[in-house]
């Protein structure tokens, strides 16, 4: 496409430049003017070649990489004038593996290079022979076809260098066993500090849940391993919720916080242990323990009257309502 252009300008450079008048030729200034004139020229003619090869560059890399903009690589750092670091890089697996791949490079296109002269020596030498638009023309058919060939050599190096590239980021990215270790540990911390703040954080919550227990209108008991404390309140709440759970040690302590607030201790082991397992803690009880909590409540409440206007001591229920499928 842009060859005719191409050789039209170059026939023209030639034809101005070479035609020098006699008095030129003995004139600094003159032939100084000449040169710079046939650069400009020539410099002109080469921005359409050098415009295709900057959009081929910018096209190939987002085809490869995407579209990034970055200029940070062109800020200067002290570090790069570091010789020793140097010499590491040069003498490095990566550093020998570009060697090769510029040598490689190199006899590759000096091969080419060597065997477009080789076949073209003769036509080249004969191009003094020939009148100037003969041989312009057959010099830019000589040259398009070196341009053809070397190009050829370059997308060969191209398909080989390319996936190899790819292949060497991926393996760059990949970490090894230790560096995930040591990721984890930076991320997540080490397993110690991990069971250290989960363990703080289980006492945070014991102690902000032996809190409500003075608040509780009834704790329910295993009467030794289990240990559930309820709280209802008729005008704000649907139905009772648990405000503390525990067993074994934990139970220990709740009974302890009950008993030292005068909270009620009830033992109903099934109750106990059916609350336990079906209710999380600040939650409703479910509806199958609705009738056996009614039961606890009942009581708690004609003992709350008992201490307050006497009277005759309540009986506990002696059996409660608790369904099967929620027992344990």
């Amino acid at each position: 496409v842009l060859g005719p252009r191409f050789a039209s300008g170059m026939h023209t450079v030639f034809v101005e430049q070479f035609s020098l008048k006699r008095e030129d030729i003995f004139d600094t200034n003159a032939m100084l003017a000449h040169l710079v004139n046939a650069l400009s020229e020539a410099l002109f003619m080469l921005l359409p070649f050098f415009g295709v090869m900057i959009v081929v560059a910018v096209l190939s890399s987002v085809a490869l990489g995407g579209f990034n903009v970055s200029f940070e690589a062109m800020q200067p750092k002290l570090s790069k004038l570091d010789p020793i670091k140097g010499m590491g890089r040069l003498f490095s697996l990566k550093g020998l593996m570009e060697l090769l791949k510029s040598l490689g490079k190199f006899l590759l296109v000096g091969s080419a290079t060597v065997a477009l002269l080789s076949a073209s020596s003769d036509e080249l030498i004969g191009l003094s022979d020939l009148d100037v638009d003969i041989a312009l023309r057959e010099g830019m058919y000589l040259v398009a076809w070196s341009a053809l060939i070397l190009s050829s050599t370059l997308i060969v190096m191209a398909l080989i260098d390319v996936p190899f590239q790819l292949w060497q980021h991926r393996r760059d990215l990949k970490m090894t066993q230790q560096e995930v270790r040591d990721e984890l540990k930076e991320t997540e911390g080490k397993p110690e500090v991990k069971g250290r703040i989960r363990q703080m954080q289980r006492e945070i919550a014991q102690r902000r849940m032996m809190q409500e227990v003075p608040k509780a209108d009834v704790v329910v008991t295993n009467p030794t391993h289990y240990a559930v404390a309820l709280r209802y309140d008729p005008d704000r709440m649907g139905a009772p919720i648990v405000v503390a759970k525990g067993k074994d040690l934990v139970a220990a302590n709740i009974r302890e916080v009950a008993a030292a607030h005068d909270v009620p201790l009830v033992e109903a082991p099934v109750l106990a242990r059916a609350i336990y397992f079906n209710t999380e803690l600040e939650q409703q009880i479910p509806a199958a323990l609705f009738l056996a909590v009614a039961q606890l409540l009942a009581y708690v409440f004609q003992l709350r009257a008992y201490r307050e206007q006497g009277g005759d001591i309540p009986t506990p229920p002696q059996e409660y309502q608790v369904p099967a499928e929620v027992q344990h």
